[in-house]
């Protein structure tokens, strides 16, 4: 088969939020954090809606509006509200009140499925080059935070004890997360990114020895995963950013079929 220019840009743009939501995904499963993944990318819907009312650049109003989620739901938990229910609350609000939103703004269609499951087919070679952008810094700046990143999220206390301040890790992983929900919006859209997040990470979990083995299978998971999922789009005419999810839970599905019991 031999491959459309816009099939090369659909590939190397998902490669590219791949590589980042491998190794980050990691941290998400390591901390139990699935749910608040979730929550983000709910919450990413309105910043569209913000991005359509003020003509600010998409990537830059998700980006704001995931980051104040993450922010406004540890500032509920502080003051004493449970996790899940600060999150269901934000999350749900946020996606309701963006989708109304965004039907509200005068003189602008959209596409709502686009919105919701991505639209990887239609990314433009600039938008490639942005995602490989942040891409290349988000790698850099997980490189730099891994290790403290990790004994954060092993043992706070342990951390503590390093000089090593586990609110601002967690903070900077709030931020990270925020990032990536903006670089990958258009790609799997608000609905499937915490599937790139997840499962690729749990589908090697049994296979890494290291949490950088975990890290790097986890990446390369979800590059087999953009690739498969955009091939099986291209072959049978299924909606891209849920093919690509399709694959990842097949890889997924297949790594826990070939698994052994335990003795």
């Amino acid at each position: 088969m031999i491959w459309e220019p816009f099939l090369w840009r659909a590939a190397l743009g998902g490669i590219g939020v791949a590589l980042v939501a491998g190794p980050l995904g990691c941290f998400v499963v390591w901390r139990r954090m699935a749910y608040f993944g979730e929550a983000t990318a709910h919450a990413a819907v309105l910043g569209v809606a913000i991005s359509l009312a003020t003509t600010a650049p998409l990537p830059l109003a998700v980006l704001f509006t995931a980051a104040a989620f993450g922010l406004i739901a540890q500032r509920l938990v502080g003051m004493g509200h449970a996790m899940d229910s600060a999150l269901g609350v934000l999350a749900h609000g946020a996606l309701a009140v963006g989708l109304v939103a965004t039907s509200l703004v005068p003189g602008v269609r959209i596409d709502i499925h686009a919105l919701l499951f991505g639209d990887i087919l239609a990314v433009t070679w600039n938008e490639v080059a942005g995602i490989w952008a942040v891409a290349a810094l988000m790698l850099l700046l997980l490189a730099w935070r891994w290790g403290a990143l990790l004994t954060a999220t092993l043992s706070p206390e342990l951390a503590r004890a390093d000089g090593i301040d586990p609110d601002r890790e967690g903070l900077i992983l709030t931020m990270a997360l925020a990032v990536l929900v903006a670089l990958a919006i258009k790609v799997v859209g608000a609905l499937l990114i915490v599937s790139m997040l997840i499962i690729p990470a749990a589908a090697v979990r049994p296979l890494a020895s290291t949490p950088e083995r975990m890290g790097l299978l986890a990446a390369l998971t979800g590059v087999l995963a953009v690739l498969g999922g955009i091939w099986g789009s291209f072959t049978w005419d299924t909606p891209t950013g849920p093919s690509i999810v399709v694959t990842a839970g097949a890889i997924f599905a297949l790594g826990a079929l070939a698994r052994r019991p335990e003795d």
